[in-house]
């Protein structure tokens, strides 16, 4: 019983947390907009449509790079990004609009349609997100939102992307490789990415995603590609601003960021360890006719839900 409270419990603090950030970085003061945070986010949104593809983007991006962008970045011009990090939050979601009065992604009719089966579904008490309650790794791009233990590796030919979550790694390559060709792609959780450093910011190019949910019911395609700008925009925060392209569900790319904020941990007591739900039988699920989500051998009942 414990560890299903407390199972439920690091689902709605992540939900939470991400909420309250996201409309304190969207808002200013006494709750209007915040002018410059919607100011940036409409440029970033506007130069992910001025290109018709990820790739594009990434290459315009790279045209402008110090030097062109730069592979293989000799270890002391690294930026640091060493520690423990934990998800705080972000401007907008993948199909939400920015907190503050921003705009909303443009979706696909197929898209509105799934949106709204999942919001009539939800409204029945009948949730379900396959990622997560199958207990398999969460894929990219809601990688972003995990709430889990992160560390960012930085080297000078990869830098690795993780979370504790079933030890989810996402490689960067920078050494100049290419992505692999045509007839050797295949979709995966976390697609594949190449990468360039363009002084302390780390560009990033993904491709070969696997098709899996990315909001509810509502699925992303395998023909998804991104573009990410990571960076430390201080001591204590590393920000990812990242672009989506999927034909599939949105009608214009879409633009959002996510921030994760450094663990304090001086007597490093702390350390990142290797996370499963299946590990606990209590978190065992499977979907029921209606299409939600139910634990095996337990029942939430309404005195559990007060």
């Amino acid at each position: 019983m414990t560890r299903i409270i407390w199972s439920a419990m690091l689902a709605v603090a992540a939900i939470a947390t991400h909420q309250t950030t996201a409309e304190a970085q969207g808002r200013g003061g006494a709750g209007q907009p915040n002018p410059q945070v919607q100011a940036e986010f409409q440029r970033n949104l506007a130069l992910g449509v001025k290109h018709r593809t990820a790739w594009d983007l990434y290459m315009a991006l790279k045209a402008a790079a110090a030097g062109g962008g730069r592979p293989n970045v000799p270890f002391n011009q690294l930026p640091d990004w060493s520690g423990l990090w934990m998800r705080a939050g972000g401007g907008g979601g993948f199909v939400n609009a920015l907190p503050g009065g921003g705009p909303a992604p443009k979706l696909t009719a197929a898209a509105l349609a799934k949106l709204k089966e999942n919001e009539a579904l939800a409204a029945k008490g009948a949730a379900y997100q396959e990622n997560i309650s199958d207990c398999g790794p969460p894929g990219y791009p809601m990688w972003l939102n995990i709430p889990f233990l992160r560390e960012f590796i930085v080297r000078p030919e990869q830098t690795w992307l993780s979370s504790e979550t079933v030890n989810n790694v996402r490689r960067i390559y920078t050494d100049g490789r290419a992505h692999p060709p045509q007839d050797e792609a295949f979709p995966l959780y976390y697609g594949d990415s190449v990468g360039f450093w363009d002084n302390q910011k780390l560009v990033i190019h993904t491709t070969q995603l696997m098709a899996r949910s990315l909001a509810g019911r509502l699925n992303q395609s395998e023909q998804m590609e991104t573009v990410e700008i990571w960076e430390k925009i201080d001591p204590k925060t590393v920000e990812a601003k990242v672009w989506i392209y999927d034909p599939a569900v949105y009608l214009e790319p879409w633009y959002t960021t996510r921030r994760y904020n450094q663990v304090d941990n001086p007597a490093k007591a702390l350390r990142m360890n290797y996370w499963h739900c299946g590990e606990n039988a209590n978190n065992e699920v499977f979907r029921t006719p209606e299409g939600s989500t139910q634990y095996k051998d337990f029942q939430f009942t309404d005195q559990d839900n007060r």
